[in-house]
């Protein structure tokens, strides 16, 4: 039997380039200096090194007039599925507890 393939889970560089640099022709030194950060840090995040902050966030946001929590969710969700992906085997081994133990503790 095959083991499955993983899918590579997409990080928010990976949105940030394809998504909006490569479309509108944006070099991530213009975005560097439009934010006011280091083309390292764009660099960085295009290239899956850096998280997104909820700084850059905003200033993302600013710039490509959207909301904050677009990359601030993109980055969170990136985060929890690699989080997944590493700890899987240890997370199985935690049982969950009864229903009728959560609802009688509230």
């Amino acid at each position: 039997m095959k083991k499955a393939k993983t899918v590579k889970n997409p990080h928010p560089g990976d949105v940030l380039k394809y998504d909006f640099l490569e479309p509108l022709s944006i070099s991530a030194y213009r975005l560097s200096k439009e934010l006011g950060v280091s083309e390292s840090l764009i660099s960085q995040i295009i290239h899956g090194k850096k998280s997104i902050t909820p700084d850059t966030a905003m200033r993302l946001a600013r710039y490509f007039n959207m909301s904050p929590e677009y990359w601030l969710n993109y980055q969170r969700a990136f985060d929890l599925e690699e989080l997944a992906r590493a700890k899987k085997l240890e997370y199985a081994k935690i049982k969950p507890i009864k229903k009728e133990l959560v609802s009688t503790a509230h």
